[in-house]
């Protein structure tokens, strides 16, 4: 078609020409304004998830406050409560955040990890240790719980957040969000443990 038949056609037609060009103004604009919108989405739900993990892990350590750490069953409703939950699963626009990314760890009076194989037998026992020497290396002083990705004994490696909207991928690392709580007798009542004397006859 030449340009003069092209200009005496669109002389006839002119509103079907500025549809035509209103439709690529509109493409070109939504793209923007719906990349802009869904971007603000995304920046809104990770401040929601920066504060829900601090307050998840302030979950976290003052339940365990009242479990020994070996009890196993308790431990894992310690989590699973922690990120509002009565089973396993992930915590609510937090993917991939689940119950096994909360990390908790049993620290002695200067704010080191106990190993597991240090701690006291139950929480009897290490009420009694801690009341004759607060500062033995197994006495356990503090809970500290963080979310960590899983998989890493020796380091805590924060939690990549996956984005609500598959094309949008910025693969921005969580917060460790760490709580320390102080313990005080791990749920020990006089009797629960009969085996275990009694703390020290002060």
């Amino acid at each position: 078609m030449s340009a003069t038949n092209f200009r005496r056609r669109s002389a006839r037609h002119p509103r079907a020409f500025q549809a035509g060009a209103s439709a690529v103004e509109f493409a070109l604009l939504a793209v923007i304004f719906f990349t802009f919108v869904f971007s603000i989405i995304e920046l809104a739900r990770l401040l929601f998830v920066y504060n829900t993990l601090q307050e998840v892990t302030r979950r976290a350590a003052a339940a365990a406050t009242g479990v020994y750490p070996t009890n196993t069953t308790r431990t894992a409703a310690v989590r699973q409560f922690a990120i509002f939950r009565n089973d396993p699963g992930k915590l609510i626009l937090a993917a991939p955040v689940t119950d096994d990314h909360i990390r908790l760890e049993y620290l002695r009076f200067d704010l080191t990890v106990i190993p597991q194989g240090s701690w006291p037998a139950d929480a009897a026992a290490n009420k009694q240790l801690c009341m004759m020497n607060a500062r033995a290396p197994s006495c356990i002083r503090f809970v500290q719980a963080r979310v960590c990705q899983t998989g890493n004994a020796d380091e805590c490696i924060p939690v990549t957040s996956q984005m609500l909207l598959p094309f949008i991928d910025l693969r921005v690392p969580l917060h460790r969000a760490t709580t320390i709580a102080t313990v005080e007798s791990f749920g020990y009542v006089q009797g629960t443990f009969p085996p275990t004397p009694p703390p020290c006859p002060c």
